[in-house]
């Protein structure tokens, strides 16, 4: 089997830029719409399509027809014959929803019960956990991972709210008052948010600009701008603010709250679709469904360092088995790719050829950024060459 092109599918969430993909592409910009996420992949909710020499097809039907030799045998046999990841170019314009995903165990039997429940809310779209890591194109901010509940503490004291002082009492206990603390955010009387977060934003406005928590005021009053009444506002006080440079990367594994805030950045997670949010959202707040999945643990350091594997090669390690993500840096000598499985490789700087060594009759495929192309398992080693750099997804080998 050949390496193919692959044409990915834009999502048009309202968050998403006019001009990040667009830019990335070297197509007009700004666009029409907003265009917030490039998914490469099989999920079904919007397989990517492969151009081989029997014109398009979708990626989801070439591994359907041949499991095995698409994926390889122990892909296929682990992962029930599915791609098991998802590469993304994520390009925020506007603050996602604060979210969270659940593990593999507690999504298998929490898909199972809702499909045996026709009255059910349709909470979970399949069976599978969703970890996710983020890898900076452009400088990026996040939310991720609750901090030291005191630090959270002593910045809500800053507002100077007595209706907050619940809250605060809980995060004095540490992080054994997380949940209560989140739980008192969460469930605020609907009634009552508006005005409470409208106090909040004053009180950030009040406050000088030497104000030892002035970034974290600035931060609760730039996402009242955007989802005015939203006790998610406060919800992200207590989390790790991370702003990346690009190629530093942040890792969201089962249960860690989190939310992009702005900036483009490559993204791979296990092809999941199971999203509980938490606020800064209008769409559906289960908070019973979310507190049932957060880990109210402190996340010290959300950044997830890089290692090099080979010259121009590095790689963040996560204890998953559904992908592996690679960044290849070239000037012109060909390097082989340190990774065997089904590969999308996706092109972000310079012209990139991706070719297969071995075989001297296949075609290579030359990417410009935000272009990509699939290697199959049995598409045997690849190299790439040029002047660029490009990402390497893969299952985990």
């Amino acid at each position: 089997m050949h390496i193919l092109p692959l044409t990915g599918v834009i999502r048009p969430y309202a968050w998403g830029s006019r001009t990040a993909i667009a830019g990335l592409q070297g197509r007009p910009a700004p666009t029409d719409a907003p265009e917030a996420e490039l998914w490469l992949g099989a999920h079904p909710g919007d397989p990517s399509t492969v151009t081989g020499p029997h014109g398009p097809a979708s990626l989801a039907t070439l591994i359907a027809a041949d499991p095995t030799g698409q994926l390889g045998a122990q892909v296929a046999k682990e992962f029930d014959g599915r791609l098991p990841y998802l590469m993304k170019v994520l390009a925020a314009a506007a603050p996602l929803s604060l979210q969270a995903h659940p593990d593999a165990a507690y999504a298998r039997e929490a898909y199972a019960r809702q499909q045996a429940d026709p009255d059910a809310p349709r909470i979970y779209t399949d069976p599978h956990h969703k970890p996710e890591v983020l890898v900076a194109l452009t400088t990026f901010d996040a939310l991720c991972g609750f901090r030291a509940p005191d630090v959270s503490a002593a910045v809500l004291e800053g507002l100077a709210l007595p209706q907050l002082a619940p809250v605060v009492a809980a995060l004095r206990a540490g992080p054994a008052g997380l949940r209560d603390a989140v739980h008192t955010l969460l469930t605020w009387p609907a009634g009552e948010r508006p005005a409470l977060i409208e106090s909040v934003v004053s009180a950030t406005l009040a406050a000088p600009d030497d104000h030892p928590y002035a970034r974290e005021f600035a931060l609760a009053a730039g996402l009242a701008e955007h989802y005015p009444g939203d006790p998610g506002v406060l919800v992200s006080l207590l989390l790790n603010h991370v702003r990346l440079a690009p190629g530093e990367a942040i890792w969201m594994p089962a249960g860690n709250l989190h939310a992009y805030l702005a900036g483009t950045g490559v993204e791979i997670m296990a092809a999941s679709d199971n999203v509980l949010r938490g606020g800064l959202t209008p769409k559906r707040v289960d908070v019973d469904e979310l507190l049932r999945v957060l880990r109210f643990e402190v996340l010290a350091d959300p950044m997830l360092p890089a290692y090099e594997v080979a010259p121009g090669v590095l790689t963040w390690r996560v204890p998953v088995r559904e992908f592996a993500l690679y960044r290849v840096t070239l000037d012109g000598a060909p390097v082989p790719v340190p990774a065997a499985g089904p590969r999308i490789v996706l092109g972000v700087r310079g012209a990139v050829t991706v070719a297969q060594p071995l075989e001297a009759a296949a075609s290579p495929v030359v990417l410009t950024p935000g272009t990509a192309a699939y290697a199959p398992a049995t598409a045997g080693p690849v190299t790439l060459s040029g002047m660029g750099e490009a990402f390497v997804a893969t299952a985990a080998e």
